[in-house]
């Protein structure tokens, strides 16, 4: 799998080079340049050609859009997943607190409902299995 990442890199930095030189070729044009240009377009075309035959082997491999406003931010986008490990461990720690709370409060609820309604109690604590009847 890593070389399939591995080729469509290597295509997708000789495009990028590629375009550049182009840029330079059309900024300075001269009639002179004409061959170099028509020969960097016609690089460009098989570039976007070699760039979708990769495409065709990561047909599989989704991308979260997340991702791209990233990169269109001017952000890593290894900062993505660094971020979304950090909300995942946020939240986590955030539903343990709750869970922690609602143990407590079950234990507190059974402890006061036990002082008042002590048979009815006894009588569900048999029937979860926690005590045995008296």
């Amino acid at each position: 799998m890593a070389e399939k990442f591995d080729s469509l890199e290597e295509h997708l930095e000789k495009f990028v080079e590629n375009i550049r030189q182009l840029g330079i070729i059309v900024s300075d044009f001269q009639p002179s340049s004409q061959t170099g240009l028509n020969q960097k377009l016609n690089f460009m075309v098989t570039g976007l050609q070699d760039i979708d035959k990769c495409r065709q082997q990561l047909h599989d491999i989704s991308v979260p859009l997340e991702v791209f406003e990233y990169i269109d931010q001017g952000r890593n986008p290894q900062l993505y997943t660094k971020e979304c490990l950090e909300r995942a461990l946020a939240k986590n720690e955030q539903v343990k607190g709750k869970i922690d709370t609602m143990k407590k409060f079950k234990s507190l609820l059974i402890q006061e409902l036990t002082k008042v309604f002590p048979e009815d109690m006894a009588k569900y604590k048999a029937i979860r299995g926690e005590d045995p009847p008296s």
